[in-house]
């Protein structure tokens, strides 16, 4: 017999060493994920490595995204999952331990009104379940692998939080530059105004072309109008990042900020030590992985052991005082007989959420690829327009001058000056919308290369 039991004892372990499997984090990604023309194969430095306060060297930005992750609610929030998922982890971890109870009787009894008995028992019970089957470790490594994945919303919150922060700061910090340009050239056009109507007066301007000069300085003012509003607008999406109430932000200027200008975004395997969303979708990817194990497990038996020990004073018919140490131990083996059908369709339904996990994780990877991609060619591009801003506006400078100078002196009209002008004003508030799109270019980079971490 003892034989027989040992013999059953050593095929349950070998049956079981095909049952659980530990994950494995992928190794490999496809080739050409950032593009084939945006980044060498040899690249082992990544940007998303550098700490947003490297990033963004803005003082007054700095102070802003200090308080928007100490005081945003989407950030409180995610720290909380995370407790959450801590305390579920803690929870399989002592799984492993045996659970123990204490549960202390006492009884009065009396039969035909015959002096009453008492009994009491007071025993500590404890039970154990042997993880031969990994049925509990692969409970911990799912819930380490939840755990893991909060802490990747956090940090995906965060990283959105630090970018959304520096986005609505240099917006304000664009939006400024604009009004200042816009202000400048309503003072500007307002004496053109009053020079027009004296040129009107002295007979040297007709009517239509007084009229074109006066239309053209109230479109002028309603865009510082509109500018004044837009401003206001980004001061309170601030606010709301904050958690605060609406106020105005302190900030600097557009012409002074200094961004990191050379890139090298790293291999793509490397990027998967960075961006939250990737390792988010692998930590899925594991937990459907101990999902599919923890199905298979369900097919063998729990083996149980159990035991109490404590006193009472109650030993079958007879009542002893004092009450004496009483001990028992019991080991159980329970094995599914009539639920196979249900086992076999969990397992096929975990399998199947497991293949759906993994191609989530490999869309994933894809979508981080084409948001690097876009990010580089965004900044390059933005860079590349920015010389031709420079020239444009220096020429259009020379334009509006010469047509000034022409109209005084020569044949030129005074529409060939508004038109002159106009445009130099249009071109100028591009050129600052343009250097904004390069800034913005560098948030968007940082952000799909999951930098914020440090």
């Amino acid at each position: 017999m003892k034989k027989i039991i040992i013999l059953s004892a050593a095929t349950l372990v070998l049956s079981s060493c095909g049952i659980y499997n530990k994950y494995k984090p992928v190794s490999e990604v496809p080739e050409g994920l950032y593009g084939s023309e945006t980044v060498a194969a040899t690249d082992t430095t990544n940007f998303g490595n550098l700490s947003w306060k490297e990033v963004f060297t803005d003082p007054y930005l700095q102070n802003l995204i200090d308080s928007a992750l100490v005081r945003n609610t989407d950030m409180q929030t995610a720290h909380l999952r995370v407790k959450e998922a801590e305390a579920s982890l803690m929870t399989s971890k002592l799984s492993y331990l045996p659970s123990l109870f204490l549960a202390p009787e006492g009884a009065v009894s009396s039969f035909d009104r015959g002096k009453a008995t008492q009994t009491y028992s007071l025993p500590v019970t404890a039970s154990w379940e042997l993880d031969i089957f990994g049925k509990v470790t692969t409970a911990k490594h799912r819930a380490k692998a939840a755990y893991e994945q909060s802490k990747e919303y956090e940090q995906a919150v965060k990283t959105q939080l630090v970018s959304s922060v520096a986005n609505t700061y240099y917006t304000l910090l664009m939006l400024d530059s604009q009004y200042e340009i816009a202000a400048a050239t309503e003072s500007a056009w307002k004496e053109s105004v009053r020079v027009a109507r004296a040129m009107k007066n002295a007979g040297m301007m007709n009517e239509a072309g007084l009229a074109q000069t006066e239309a053209t300085y109230y479109n002028i003012c309603t865009t510082v109008l509109d500018l004044k509003e837009q401003i206001n607008q980004a001061e309170n999406s601030m606010a709301l990042l904050l958690a605060e109430t609406p106020h105005g932000i302190q900030r600097g200027k557009l012409e002074n900020q200094q961004l990191p200008e050379d890139f090298s975004v790293g291999i793509p395997l490397q990027m998967l030590s960075n961006r939250p969303d990737v390792r988010s979708a692998e930590f899925s990817l594991a937990q459907a992985f101990y999902t599919t194990n923890a199905a298979r497990a369900a097919f063998y038996p729990s083996i149980m052991l159990s035991g109490s020990a404590g006193w009472t004073n109650s030993a079958g018919n007879m009542i002893i005082n004092p009450g004496k140490f009483l001990a028992s131990a019991v080991a159980s083996l329970t094995q599914p007989l009539f639920n196979k059908g249900a086992n076999i369709a969990q397992l096929k339904i975990a399998k199947a959420q497991q293949e759906e996990a993994r191609l989530s994780f490999e869309q994933t990877l894809l979508n981080a690829g084409v948001e690097v991609n876009e990010a580089l060619v965004q900044y390059q591009t933005a860079r590349d327009k920015a010389a031709f801003y420079d020239k444009q506006v220096t020429s259009l400078q020379t334009v509006a001058k010469s047509t000034s100078l022409l109209m005084k002196h020569g044949d030129t009209t005074y529409l060939e000056v508004l038109t002159a002008q106009q445009t130099l004003l249009n071109a100028k508030l591009s050129k600052v919308a343009n250097r904004f799109t390069e800034i913005q270019g560098v948030i968007t980079l940082y952000q799909a290369l999951g930098g914020g971490r440090m």
